[in-house]
């Protein structure tokens, strides 16, 4: 099978689990329940409710398996609001799975005897042993869509014919609920409920010509419609046409009249007095009613969309180092009315975590990361230029500096600026910074974590007068002291006592978060 043919098998198979919101109305009507072309297998895993499957209403609980056939109207329902029923579906079309005898309605082998004995659906309530196993085999199937290694398709098929021959065998001796007609019978109403969703615009459309292209009387289809759904046919025909024109209503510009004559109303009077009776008002009042709420909830979505994308392309524009763009564009979400705290958390520091993030696992290098670290910064000036403060909750404060002896500052800057990206408020003692310094401003400024940085082995030792002076004035072991550059190791870190090695600016970072979090919350 050649790659893109696999896709679409992939495309064609779902495993989903999903939990029913809406409370069963036995008003309902069948037009108004879900339909899809293709083959359901539906296990009720937790609670109950109500199983509505064309004009039957199935109570249903946990261990309750059915297998919906293509094009049968049916949902699941709670019974009460406070209820609650989960229910796990594999959706597929059976074409692209079996074979053989087994796609032949008439055959006794179709879907491998699940539905036999002239039912329309498969139902049945399953022992724990039988709903572990078919749990099981749902959980084989959703791995082998999610990793497709090799050969996962024939695994899916043998999965498949596993699962529909489990069910058969219980099946057969534990039916739950046999519908009032036949296979025959039901494939006549699926293909009359088909034409009216393709054709209800055309008001030419009726129970008589239906019937004709079945070669059976009006009559019999009229009877068989009404034993399957519960509907009259001409009642069914003409809730799908209403709910078209409530559709239209909303989303459309067109005139009622235009409305009405697109969904197969050619009588005007007929027309309003059919909308009315359905839903108490004329189309005219049900537009007002309801499209002032829908154009707002539209324009809502469409503005969030827009100053997300605004906010996604700060972020992406960041991590290109792309400074220019990033202050157009947060000029730009200024002026949409962003806020301060939402550009710079969604949009510049989102795009310096996602860099912070690459380079720890060494995705990109320092010159990548410096260049993005100024676009951050001059896409933050902007910020401060338009606004006096802007009110970040700071998660802590941390002092950092090259130790005396060494002038190199390119580590100690990028692990400045992905602490600043992780919410820090960094004081930068530069370079050439004594020990006695390092201490003395972490205490002045009241930083929780003091961050040495050295890439000469000869000034390696003023990290140990950095911990020593620390415990001189009482304060190690309350703020904490994160040593990293070139020639540092962990073994050094535990001979001088220091707290922390980070051997990456971004572990850094991580670790100044944490212990300002710790030491917050203790």
């Amino acid at each position: 099978m050649q790659r893109k043919d696999a896709e679409n098998f992939k495309s064609n198979l779902n495993c989903n689990l999903f939990s029913c919101k809406t409370v069963y109305d036995a008003r309902t009507d069948v037009s108004r329940l879900k339909c899809s072309n293709r083959f359901k297998v539906c296990l009720v895993v937790s609670g109950a409710g109500i199983h509505r499957v064309l004009d039957q209403e199935i109570p249903c609980a946990k261990g309750d398996i059915c297998i919906i056939p293509p094009n049968v109207p049916n949902e699941y329902f709670l019974s009460l609001q406070n209820d609650d029923l989960t229910v796990r579906q594999l959706e597929f079309d059976i074409t692209d799975w079996f074979s053989g005898d087994v796609l032949l309605k008439d055959n006794p082998k179709y879907c491998y005897g699940v539905l036999n004995n002239n039912h329309i659906i498969a139902y049945a309530t399953l022992n724990s042993h039988m709903q572990d196993r078919i749990y099981s085999l749902y959980d084989y199937i959703e791995l082998e869509i999610k990793e497709q290694n090799q050969g996962w398709y024939n695994l899916i098929s043998g999965y498949l014919t596993n699962l529909f021959i489990t069910i058969a065998r219980y099946i057969n001796s534990a039916i739950k609920s046999v519908f009032p007609i036949s296979v025959k019978e039901w494939e006549i109403v699926s293909a009359t409920i088909n034409i009216i969703k393709e054709r209800y615009g055309d008001c030419n459309i009726t129970l008589e010509s239906i019937a004709s292209g079945f070669f059976i009387s009006k009559s019999t289809l009229s009877r068989t419609f009404k034993k399957a759904t519960g509907m009259i046919f001409s009642d069914y025909l003409r809730s799908v046409r209403i709910k078209s024109v409530c559709k239209l209503l909303i989303q459309s510009e067109l005139s009622v009249k235009e409305i009405a004559e697109k969904c197969g109303f050619c009588d005007m009077n007929t027309f309003h007095k059919v909308f009315n009776s359905i839903l108490g008002m004329t189309p005219k009042e049900y537009r007002q009613s309801i499209l002032p709420a829908e154009i707002k909830a539209r324009k809502e979505r469409a503005e969030s969309t827009k100053l997300k994308a605004i906010l996604g392309n700060i972020s992406e524009n960041l991590q290109c180092g792309k400074a220019k763009a990033v202050i157009e564009l947060v000029k730009k979400a200024i002026d949409e009315g962003l806020t301060p705290e939402q550009i710079l958390n969604d949009g510049l520091l989102a795009g310096m975590h996602i860099i912070g993030e690459k380079f720890k696992n060494s995705e990109i290098y320092i010159p990548e990361v410096l260049v993005a670290a100024r676009a951050m910064n001059q896409g933050a000036g902007i910020l401060k230029s338009q606004f006096s403060a802007i009110n970040t909750k700071k998660k802590g404060k941390v002092c950092i500096g090259t130790v005396q002896g060494d002038i190199h500052d390119i580590g100690k800057n990028l692990v400045k600026m992905l602490m600043e990206a992780k919410g820090l408020e960094v004081i930068d003692l530069g370079t050439d910074v004594p020990p006695e310094v390092f201490v003395n401003e972490a205490i002045k400024h009241n930083c929780r974590v003091i961050c040495c940085s050295a890439l000469l082995t000869t000034t390696m030792e003023a990290m140990a007068k950095v911990v020593s002076i620390a415990k001189q004035a009482g304060v190690y072991g309350k703020i904490k002291i994160i040593i990293g550059g070139g020639p540092i190791s962990n073994d050094f870190c535990k001979q001088i006592g220091a707290d922390f090695y980070a051997a990456d600016a971004a572990t850094a970072a991580d670790a100044a978060v944490s212990f300002c979090e710790s030491q917050k919350n203790g």
